[in-house]
């Protein structure tokens, strides 16, 4: 374990892949675990050292995997890489249907109500059907490495994180710690049906009392 405080190397270093492909997920949350602020967005509890880390995990990334909720949630808006959206009910967020084709990518199931509209509004090629009724993230992950995208970063909610985990598709895990305390009932950053999945730090950095954690899987 590597523990870095004030670490003199770039972000671009510390987080830089140890193989490929691989796919890490990012994530914040305050010290009594919350994974928002009272306004449901995890905007409202980050810092700039949180932001910095997203920046990098960004460039460093062939495409971003973020669940549909969670992208209208926090308003997300076009990106430097193509976005792939997790949907069941393959919702596309309205500020994500009018980027050029391959901008932004649905992945659902074949018994999605909504297949027909996200094939019309992304294109049938920017439609990736996983499963019937869950979708299968390893065959998800399957085929974006197959398009070239070998560097993967999921960012969330925690119910995609969950089901990473829970589905063992997710290599890495960057968490953010800010030192706040919120209270309240938000969700942690991972939610859902228990899982049970132990990590392995391999480096953790502090500036300001912020702490930037990666955790491994295997």
């Amino acid at each position: 374990m590597r523990v870095l405080i004030g670490a003199e190397a770039p972000l671009e270093e510390i987080y830089a892949v140890p193989r490929e492909p691989w796919l890490r997920v990012n994530m914040v949350s305050t010290l009594d675990g919350a994974a928002t602020g009272s306004d449901g967005r995890s905007g409202s509890i980050n810092d700039p050292l949180d932001r910095e880390v997203f920046t990098t995990l960004r460039a460093l990334a062939d495409a971003v995997i973020v669940g549909a909720g969670t992208a209208r949630a926090e308003d997300y808006g076009p990106a430097d890489v193509p976005l792939v959206l997790v949907s069941r009910k393959a919702a596309v967020p309205p500020r994500l249907r009018d980027l050029a084709p391959g901008r932004v990518l649905m992945a659902t199931v074949s018994e999605s109500d909504g297949l027909d509209r996200a094939r019309e509004l992304l294109g049938e090629e920017n439609v990736l059907v996983c499963g019937r009724h869950r979708v299968d993230l390893r065959l998800l992950r399957g085929k974006l490495v197959a398009r070239g995208w070998n560097s993967l970063l999921a960012e969330g909610g925690p119910h995609l994180l969950r089901d990473l985990l829970d589905q063992g598709v997710a290599d890495e895990l960057c968490a953010t710690i800010v030192p706040r305390v919120v209270a309240g009932d938000q969700l942690r950053i991972a939610a859902g049906a228990p899982v049970d999945v132990p990590l392995r730090l391999t480096s953790l950095l502090e500036q300001d009392g912020t702490l930037l954690g990666r955790w491994l899987t295997s």
